[in-house]
Order: structure tokens, then sequence, then C-alpha cells
């Protein structure tokens, strides 16, 4: 099994700027996160884009779609956001193109690169769902597994929990 990681931003690849103390984007973080979670199955990574997920449009979602699509793994791990994962999981989930493969959306807190972040483990645990989970769209958040259309996250918490 390969499984296809696909990166679109979001606060787990931030990067913060010392110089004028704004988080923003370089390059992913995914490379080195994928050594340090010590991956053994064969990951194909794939950027798509590297935005807030605020600032997601519908064609943004549409080249996630895409990507989805056009992969050849049944096992895919979304990096995503957390402000509009479920809104990008919504438009997966309808598709019926993405039907035979199993695909989690994960994502960050705090910055992977912020002390005690929850982007390791978030990642971790969606690649191990991700290849165990039947067919179907998840968002996995903080050792919890949700499918789309059933997930919302609670700012007021931090957290994702069951709508």
């Amino acid at each position: 099994m390969t499984l296809r990681i696909i990166a679109t931003g979001g606060t787990f690849d931030k990067h913060y700027n010392e110089l004028n103390g704004v988080l923003g984007f370089a390059d992913s973080h995914l490379p080195e996160v994928i050594k340090r979670a010590r991956i053994t199955i064969p990951a194909a990574l794939e950027v798509v884009s590297l935005l807030d997920s605020l600032d997601m449009q519908d064609a943004d979602r549409q080249k996630v779609l895409a990507a989805c699509q056009a992969a050849s793994e049944k096992a895919i791990v979304i990096v995503h956001g957390t402000d509009t994962m479920r809104e990008t999981a919504e438009v997966l989930g309808a598709a019926a193109g993405t039907s035979d493969k199993t695909i989690v959306f994960t994502g960050a807190m705090i910055p992977y690169e912020i002390a005690n972040s929850d982007a390791l483990f978030n990642f971790g645990f969606a690649c191990g769902v991700a290849q165990t989970l039947p067919p179907g769209v998840y968002v996995a958040m903080n050792g919890t597994i949700f499918t789309w259309d059933k997930v919302t996250k609670n700012r007021a918490a931090g957290v994702f929990e069951a709508r």
C-alpha cells in the first residue's frame, strides 16, 4: 500500500517569522513531518496549495478534489486548515469520484514548528486510520475520527466534535 499525502496549508504548515512576528507560509513542513513520524509505508507527497483555510475558495476545493480523483492510492491524508476543513470535506464527501478511496482530513490548532503543537500527533493518527477505515471521507483530529457530514469545529473549546 502507498499513502497519498496532500498538503493544502493551514495552521499546520505555517512558519513563524521572527522578524515581524507574523505566521505565514514558506515551504511545507510535511517532508520533515513524514521523516519524524517514521512512516514505514511508501508515502507520496503532493502540495496542492499553501493557504490559510479562511482564504480557500471553491476553485481551491476543486483542486483538492481533482488531486484525490487523480491519485492512484486508495488511502489519502489531506493536511488542511481547521477553520474550513469541514467545507472541503463536504465537497469530497459529495463527489462520486472518490467513493473507492479512504480520505482523511487532519490539521493542527498550533503550527507544527511551535512548541506543544498537535500537528505531529494528528498527522500520525490520520496516516494510521487512513489505512484501516473503509472507503469514505473523514476528519481525524486529536485522537477522534468523524465522518465528513457529522463534524463541527467548536471554536470556543478549540476542538472538533460530533454535530
